[in-house]
């Protein structure tokens, strides 16, 4: 046949329903498979959004406290925390639900997206499952689609229920309506920011990765965008985290900044599809870089294997973290000149009556949330080693499990301890060069601030070690459970007057608030003990559950 008479194909209804076939049978099949996790999700979501909603108007007495506590909301600091400050002028229960904790609802459903896309689509084809599953009759876009419907669905609840939140504190329904959609808005978004990560890379964690630094980028530019002016500025409105706070929801009530991420998600999502046509399964379109001719002599030892697995993800986590920690050290010159203008609400959320102390007590408490987050998404790689086969394939070697274990935890630990430090050196450098007095010693007690917070890191870590050791299934589930309540508690904790004894389930909150008061040693001895009885703990366990269990 001449080329002049060939033709290429063209798509037509029935190659595109046949590219779709089996979707609905997956969906059924992811639903049933994350009905747990997702459900934690949705309802911690929902929950978070009645707790806001009506906790406020419990603790406030008069207009007057709840203009006060607004405050904190309007100064550059806060709204480099929360957002552009829409209505604190004039705030109303409802304005101070939406400017203050809006943002941290939008981004657990954008997390939820991301973790969920992520799984479905390049964990399934890094686990081979998804090789299976596509020798059957299942069309090359099925699981995509599968993946995406069930992140509608539940980004489609999750936004219901933060509706209902928000409607059973009294307020407006068209605001509330607003607030639900900008945070569906934003799961469906980064749901299709993790679709593409998945076509580009070959890991999970590599896809996970690009998502989440997408969504870190998004926040970091809506941080300079919203604290150099009330409302915003150009900034802001380059940031997927700031179309949605753009909606203004209970002051101006504006739907139109949502067909910015309406259109992207539409565009990501469709590209994502046409990516998916031009890979191999399993493979990526970015390529991966080659290894060495040669392995390194330390493959040939416990440690030297742990260190290859765990530095990936260590390296990024650690690089995050260090830029945050120099961006909040860069603000303390700040602290010190608005000390004087800052709402008492602040010393709520920045312990102490030296405001610029407290601030420094909170970075290093805040960033180690952070590293302990780190810690539980490496232990998750432990049990991804574990559940794709390759703990398997060494153990054949003259490896004994409870060997390979410690290697792998004693690498955790000494690299987490690393970013602890390199946080410290690089907020208190940071501080140094903005400060104008004082600076050596602000230094120090940065670093030592970070240090600190070393046994509470170690604490969470032993629990999900313990747990990955018994119950290997739960170990992500509990793991960020008690990192996203850590987050919670510390920065809300106070501000909403929660009880006593839901501050104490904080692992974070027994230490001293460094350096706001001096070290107290016997939480930090008790918290290093129980991290070290779980860690303990989680090697007993492995070494006597079978592998790939649980």
């Amino acid at each position: 046949m001449s080329a002049a008479a060939w033709s290429p194909p063209t798509a037509t209804g029935s190659s595109v329903q046949e590219s779709l076939t089996g979707t609905v049978v997956l969906l059924r099949f992811m639903l049933r498979q994350d009905r747990l996790r997702l459900s934690l999700w949705v309802l911690g979501i929902g929950l978070m959004s009645f707790y806001v909603a009506n906790a406020v108007q419990a603790i406030v007495s008069d207009e007057e406290e709840l203009v006060q506590m607004a405050g904190v909301f309007t100064d550059p600091v806060g709204r480099l925390m929360t957002g552009p400050a829409y209505g604190m002028a004039e705030p109303t229960f409802e304005r101070f639900y939406a400017a203050g904790y809006a943002l941290f609802i939008y981004l657990l459903i954008a997390l939820m997206s991301i973790f969920t896309v992520v799984r479905h689509t390049r964990g399934e084809e890094a686990s081979g499952r998804a090789e299976l599953l596509r020798a059957n009759v299942l069309g090359r876009h099925a699981t995509l689609a599968a993946a995406v419907l069930l992140v509608l669905t539940s980004t489609i609840c999750a936004a219901f229920l933060v509706m209902l939140g928000a409607l059973s504190g009294g307020f407006a329904v068209t605001g509330s309506l607003l607030v639900a959609g900008s945070g569906a808005a934003v799961g469906l978004f980064f749901a299709a920011v993790g679709a593409v990560s998945a076509q580009l890379t070959e890991a999970s964690r590599a896809a996970t990765a690009v998502a989440g630094s997408v969504l870190g980028l998004s926040y970091l530019i809506r941080m300079g965008g919203d604290a150099a002016a009330t409302g915003g500025t150009t900034l802001s409105w380059f940031s997927p985290l700031g179309w949605s706070q753009q909606t203004a929801p209970y002051v101006q009530d504006r739907w139109w900044p949502l067909l910015l991420p309406g259109v992207l998600t539409v565009a990501g999502l469709l590209w994502a599809f046409h990516l998916s046509t031009r890979r191999d399964l399993g493979a990526g379109l970015l390529p991966g870089r080659p290894g060495p001719a040669r392995a390194r002599p330390s493959l040939g030892t416990p440690l030297g294997i742990a260190w290859e697995s765990l530095r990936g993800g260590l390296r990024g986590w650690g690089l995050a973290l260090v830029l945050c920690a120099a961006m909040f050290g860069g603000y303390a010159q700040t602290m010190v000149e608005a000390a004087g203008d800052l709402p008492e609400q602040f010393q709520q959320v920045f312990t102490g009556e030296s405001l610029m102390l407290g601030y420094l007590a909170y970075i290093g408490l805040f960033l180690a949330i952070f590293v302990a987050a780190a810690g539980v998404n490496a232990v998750q790689q432990i049990r991804g080693e574990e559940s794709q086969g390759r703990a398997a394939v060494l153990l054949t070697a003259p490896l004994g499990r409870r060997g390979w274990l410690i290697a792998h935890v004693a690498v955790l630990v000494l690299g987490l301890a690393l970013i602890l430090l390199l946080v410290g050196l690089a907020t208190g450098g940071a501080a140094a060069a903005v400060l104008r007095q004082d600076r050596a010693q602000h230094f120090v007690d940065l670093l030592l601030a970070s240090l600190h917070q070393g046994p509470a890191v170690l604490a969470v870590l032993g629990l999900v070690v313990a747990v990955f050791g018994w119950a290997p299934r739960f170990t992500g589930v509990i793991g960020w459970a008690v990192v996203g309540y850590a987050a919670v508690m510390t920065n809300f904790g106070r501000l909403l007057d929660l009880p006593g004894v839901m501050q104490n389930f904080n692992v974070f909150s027994h230490l001293s608030p460094y350096p706001v008061e001096p070290v107290t040693w016997t939480p930090v001895l008790v918290l290093g003990m129980l991290g070290v009885a779980g860690l303990t703990l989680g090697v007993l366990g492995w070494q006597r559950r079978e592998i790939t269990s649980g």
